[in-house]
């Protein structure tokens, strides 16, 4: 595996002019200069043989963005798989596109009087117009299903915000109806018609969607199993936009609050333990590249600290050496840097192995998540469609529901502006009535399948119907066939619509 490359003559010369006049370090020149061209040329991009240019190191040129820029390239070049040496190397398609770019990007700047504003303005144009224009999100009009009587098409707009006040979604019904198919199939279609610019992070509690091979393969996603094979996240729960002390503080409490809220046994005592060594933890890692903890470090000064104050082990101890020892976030020494960004990759993570603590490691991502979210600028708007980001899939989300997840709640009232959507999968209509917090008036798509003991009063505040109505449907719902599904009608002179869902196994 090459680690590293030689540019030619003339894009050396076009990079360094350029880094000159905009100041820009040479590796980010080169990255626009391979984008621009692999937008531009594609795959009709000309070979170059000139190396006698400027060095350019594979870790400074893919910075932590190897898997992506690779992605890309496998989908410009229709290619299921790129050898190393085909993508990076003096003979690589990096290695042509960096070189016709750099000479692309120096002819704009050129025609543009050689003011370095008046070329940002020109390329931010040409790149809108030409290629993240085109990559937005448009049109997401997912085809769900026919009507039972009439067998017209049903089409779900998930973001058009003329219609729809966010794009919130929940399936519900009991197990072996169709729900998860359901799903699976909204996804795909998702994913290919936003050409897979909207991402999702699926929390799969059963380990059905980990082995589903052809959904995976479908929505380019990365499956990671935990507590199976030694793998874990790479994500590290304590990455904070800023390392300052308030920052720090307001962390740490997060965090304690967050285990409190999953474990019953946690009191003042031990959320205050917790505060205590995750700011220790941070001042032990404070002088170092990597300025977080991990669950390790948090687990040896929270054993110290104990030991100290001759206190016995508790729930805060075999809560931190469960995460320590079953290796379930990353940890300081992977062979991998951690994720920086959540929201620009399709995961899906399996939980149904763990004997403990799904609830707590899908808190940590979803706020990690929200962390995200409030850095991220709005979402743009166009026609009318909102460009969906991500979307945060809660399978059997029973099991979260009736838990106080602050930052869950968070991502459902302020995600609608930065694109980021919450899709449910739980047993019953019930699940969404929680007196802390209206899951049900921020559920834009509901659809009910199959399941019993529904209150009338559920089935009206997530239909919108009237009582009558609902007291109606409690046994429509609980006599319905697989795939048989209710939910609002886009008809104003309809309370509901009953309809046959179209299942992901048909369509892919």
């Amino acid at each position: 595996m090459a680690d590293r490359l030689y540019t030619s003559q003339k894009a050396d010369e076009y990079i360094n002019g350029l880094r000159m006049e905009s100041k820009l370090d040479k590796a980010v020149l080169a990255r626009m200069a391979f984008a621009v061209s692999l937008s531009k040329n594609g795959i009709a991009v000309a070979n170059s043989t000139n190396f006698s240019g400027g060095e350019m190191k594979r870790t400074s040129f893919f910075k932590e963005d190897e898997i992506f820029v690779k992605t890309l390239v496998q989908q410009v070049y229709n290619k299921a798989e790129i050898e190393d040496d085909e993508l990076y190397s003096n003979r690589s398609i990096i290695k042509n596109h960096v070189d016709s770019g750099a000479q692309l990007l120096w002819e704009l700047f050129e025609s543009n009087g050689q003011e370095i504003s008046k070329w940002y303005a020109a390329l931010l144009e040409q790149v809108e117009l030409k290629g993240a224009k085109d990559k937005l999100t448009k049109d997401l009009d997912i085809f769900i299903g026919r009507g039972i009587l009439n067998k017209e098409a049903l089409i779900m707009e998930l973001n058009n915000t003329q219609k729809h006040a966010n794009s919130h979604l929940a399936i519900m019904g009991k197990p072996g109806v169709g729900k998860t198919q359901f799903l699976l199939k909204i996804l795909a279609d998702i994913r290919v018609q936003s050409n897979f610019q909207t991402n999702f992070i699926f929390f799969d509690y059963k380990g059905d969607v980990v082995d589903n091979e052809t959904f995976i393969e479908v929505t380019k996603s990365r499956s990671y199993r935990l507590l199976q094979n030694n793998e874990s996240l790479p994500i590290n729960p304590f990455v904070l936009p800023g390392y300052d002390e308030q920052s720090i503080q307001v962390s740490a409490r997060e965090k304690a609050e967050s285990f409190a809220s999953i474990n019953s046994k946690f009191g003042v005592v031990q959320k205050g333990a917790l505060t205590e060594a995750i700011t220790a933890a941070y001042a032990k890692r404070s002088s170092s590249n990597e300025p977080y903890p991990d669950f390790q470090d948090i687990l040896e000064i929270a054993i110290l600290n104990y030991e100290e104050e001759g206190k016995r082990d508790d729930s805060l101890i075999e809560v931190l050496r469960d995460l320590a020892n079953f290796n379930l976030f990353w940890a300081h020494g992977s062979a991998v840097k951690p994720i920086e960004k959540l929201s620009n990759r399709s995961m899906i993570i399996d939980v149904h192995a763990m004997p403990v603590l799904k609830e707590l490691v899908g808190y940590l991502v979803i706020e990690r998540l929200y962390k995200e979210m409030t850095m991220l600028p709005d979402s743009p708007v166009k026609d009318g469609k909102r460009t969906l980001r991500t979307i945060l899939v809660i399978d059997e989300a029973h099991n979260y529901l009736g838990q106080k997840n602050i930052f869950l709640q968070r991502i459902i009232r302020e995600g609608r502006s930065k694109g980021i959507v919450v899709f449910f999968a739980s047993q019953s209509p019930n699940d969404y009535q929680q007196k802390f917090f209206n899951f049900q008036e921020l559920l834009e798509f509901a659809y009910i399948f199959q399941c019993e003991g529904v209150s009338s009063s559920s089935i009206q505040d997530i239909l919108g119907c009237n009582s009558k109505t609902a007291k109606d449907l409690q046994s429509e719902i609980a006599r319905l066939e697989p795939f048989q599904v209710i939910s609002r009608s886009g008809n104003k002179t309809e309370e509901f619509v009953k309809f046959t869902a179209e299942p992901f196994y048909k369509n892919y």
